[in-house]
């Protein structure tokens, strides 16, 4: 019996296996999952033509009829915009995907992490390739981010982050928009591009490149590490509101005149809700 190539697809969807788990992350994010009269339908991703190497890999796990072609067009960020897209109709594939968390139509508040067991740096690395970022800050300082409208994702990153690296971070819908924005900076940035984008995964050629540049950054001798966060509790809000005066909070809770003043001013612009006793 010959040997079993091992680039050949296991079973379709399987999101155990790390390239699976990562094409599902990325079709989430910035796939589409549309309806036609019928059974008809068809399952899309179109993204900028110098990433076409990643919809190949695709069309190579996807043992159903797929393709992929190109278009050139005028957007909002630039003239003669050159897109590929990847197109499967099969219904047994569309019915897959969608059973495993990719819904029908607009999709960017509803979806989630999978319910079934997935190879989970995999799968976040499809997130972030499709609607993250990594690279340098005007400052020159590596940076991770990923820009989400779906709680359960922006979420679950956090969780995932502290979790590699032990630092925390806060979910947040910012006013403009309404989407979350996670960010990571310097050292914390690097270990989670490194986690993410290991030798010989899928990714994104420009992302795993830009992942690659930032672990050159070293931290200046003269640039000090700032402390963890300390997040304030609902019974040191209410003792802040009760003195009503910051220089005196300080010194009752252990804590920068500053923060207390700051924190002051969000109760009582109603940024931050109290719960008084």
């Amino acid at each position: 019996m010959a040997d079993q190539d091992p680039s050949a697809p296991t079973r379709f969807m399987d999101l155990q296996d790390p390239r699976y788990a990562y094409m599902f992350g990325f079709l989430q994010a910035d796939g589409h999952l549309a309806r036609g009269r019928g059974q008809k339908g068809k399952l899309t991703a179109e993204i900028n033509a110098r990433d076409i190497h990643i919809l190949r890999e695709f069309q190579h796990l996807t043992p159903y009829y797929s393709s992929i072609t190109e278009r050139v067009r005028d957007t909002n960020f630039a003239e003669a915009h050159r897109s590929a897209t990847w197109s499967v109709c099969s219904l047994e594939a569309r019915t897959i995907v969608n059973e495993l968390g990719i819904p029908y139509g607009k999709k960017s508040l509803d979806i989630r992490p999978p319910r079934t067991d997935f190879s989970r740096r995999d799968y976040l690395r499809g997130i972030i390739d499709a609607d993250g970022s990594l690279g340098w800050t005007a400052q020159g300082f590596p940076f991770l981010a990923l820009t989400s409208a779906s709680t359960a994702i922006a979420a679950y990153l956090c969780h995932y982050g502290k979790k590699v690296t032990g630092t925390g971070r806060t979910t947040s819908r910012n006013t403009r928009d309404g989407v979350y924005n996670i960010c990571y900076y310097k050292e914390t940035a690097q270990q989670l591009a490194s986690h993410f984008y290991y030798d010989g995964c899928l990714a994104l050629a420009h992302k795993q490149a830009n992942a690659e540049s930032i672990q050159t950054w070293v931290r200046p001798a003269d640039m000090r590490i700032a402390p963890p966060r300390r997040r304030w509790t609902e019974k040191e809000d209410r003792e802040l509101l009760r003195l009503d005066d910051a220089a005196t909070a300080a010194l009752a809770l252990d804590r920068t005149e500053q923060s207390c003043a700051m924190r002051l001013w969000r109760i009582r612009s109603g940024q931050v809700t109290v719960t008084r006793r």
